[in-house]
């Protein structure tokens, strides 16, 4: 993952945001996440915290129902676009899988020591 990458799956923006952003209730927000179509993080209290590519799935699922399509429609078009369900496809070997993890944990330290002050 590059720093772009990063950055924009850091979950910074408290509901209220988003709803202001998105146009989307709180309530929404939380059944969209009841349908396991936005996975927010939380804060130490407990809060949920969104990030850049959780308003862009938010502003998706807003423009789906709007055309028409219902939840169980919306839920099977998210889940072919995630990149998860990609890769959850694709057979990988151990070693591929092992250096996979290894490169990802080194960018995670990496992320972690330079920019562990900014996270709350």
């Amino acid at each position: 993952m590059n720093e772009k990458q990063i950055r924009k799956n850091m979950a910074i923006l408290p509901v209220s945001s988003i709803s202001k952003l998105t146009g989307l209730s709180p309530r929404q927000l939380r059944y969209y996440e009841q349908f396991d179509l936005v996975h927010p993080k939380r804060s130490k209290g407990n809060q949920r915290l969104y990030s850049l590519n959780d308003i862009d799935c938010l502003l998706d699922i807003k423009d789906y129902l709007s055309s028409g399509m219902t939840m169980a429609e919306v839920k099977r078009v998210m889940l072919k676009q995630s990149p998860i369900a990609d890769q959850e496809n694709a057979e990988v070997s151990d070693t591929a899988a092992r250096k996979i993890f290894s490169k990802e944990m080194l960018q995670i330290g990496r992320w972690n020591i330079h920019d562990s002050n900014n996270l709350y």
